[in-house]
């Protein structure tokens, strides 16, 4: 049954979505994804918008929050890292002339001095920037701004819901990617990761509601910045209980223990589930700009390419709490 809410406090900037039962995951994409199986969710709030510099910058005011990529990494936390690596900065994205395999490191370097008020390091700031997601934040920074705001970040299960719009389509505004060749979601447009055929100024980030919203008003759920959730990271969706009667409600992701990367065994880092595909996101290298993507983050990573939104969950009898 869908929670009744009164509209006198709806909270601001936020859409309310009705909840309902739906199809996670994808069988027909990469294995992450899968299995596709039904979900339900109770109503929620959303933000309308990933959470703006702007905005982020009225919590950092208010509260003197200091990111973690503003601070030197703890050398306990990275054994065998190199002391001279263990400066505050962030990943920045940096695009190459040309590529050797899919080493990634071509396109990816951890800039000293990068942050969400430099997003290029340097001596970058947020001039023509107050209305872009804010980047360079980490799972920590998001939750802390969303614990300020009487918040909370959203499950993967609502965050996916949201997503679709009220729609069960493959992207969040249909089944084609470019319908009419027009592009819906701020994504990588040329080739991945050498050609890009935006216009200058619009390779990285752009202001919220530059493109259309999807069904429920949302903007940005697909492209711009990849947003990150409450979920710890699992490498498959749980598989569904045979002749089960009952469908998952409100599911949670797996536990932080599991979530580590086995590739990485003497680093102990949860890993969180980021969401929506970013502007780096390409046909020829990236096709996570659907709801049903999923991508795994470590809780301590910022990047120039990850931010976040927040939810408002009701209770029983339709309060906000």
């Amino acid at each position: 049954m869908a929670l009744a809410f009164d509209d006198s406090k709806a909270p601001n900037d936020m859409i309310w979505i009705p909840g309902g039962t739906f199809v996670m995951g994808s069988d027909r994409h990469y294995p992450e994804e899968a299995p596709a199986h039904p979900v339900s969710v109770d109503g929620f709030w959303i933000d309308e918008t990933p959470v703006t510099n702007r905005k982020f910058m009225e919590f950092v005011k208010a509260t003197g929050h200091v990111t973690v990529a503003e601070k030197a990494p703890d050398p306990k936390d990275y054994p065998g890292a190199l002391p001279e690596m263990l400066r505050a900065g962030s990943l920045l994205f940096v695009q190459p002339k040309s590529v050797d395999g899919p080493d990634i490191s071509q396109w990816w370097t951890f800039k000293f001095g990068a942050s969400w008020r430099k997003p290029l390091g340097g001596l970058s700031d947020l001039r023509g920037k107050l209305d872009h997601p804010v980047v360079h934040v980490a799972w920590s920074d998001a939750k802390a701004y969303a614990d300020w705001a009487g918040l909370d970040l959203a499950t993967e299960a609502e965050w996916e819901f949201a997503a679709h719009g009220g729609s069960d389509s493959e992207f969040a505004w249909g089944d084609e990617f470019m319908p009419d060749g027009k592009a819906m979601a701020n994504t990588w447009q040329g080739i991945f990761p050498t050609r890009s055929t935006k216009a200058k100024g619009l390779e990285r980030t752009s202001s919220v509601k530059s493109f259309p919203a999807n069904g429920y008003g949302l903007y940005d759920m697909i492209g711009n910045v990849w947003e990150w959730t409450s979920d710890y990271w699992t490498t498959r969706h749980p598989e569904p209980a045979k002749h089960s009667c009952c469908i998952p409600s409100n599911p949670r992701g797996g536990e932080a223990e599991t979530s580590y990367d086995p590739r990485q065994p003497d680093i102990r880092i949860a890993r969180r589930v980021l969401k929506g595909g970013s502007h780096l996101c390409a046909p020829n290298y990236c096709r996570r700009y659907r709801p049903a993507a999923r991508h795994a983050e470590p809780e301590d990573t910022s990047t120039s390419h990850v931010g976040f939104r927040c939810v408002k969950r009701v209770s029983s009898q339709g309060e906000p709490r």
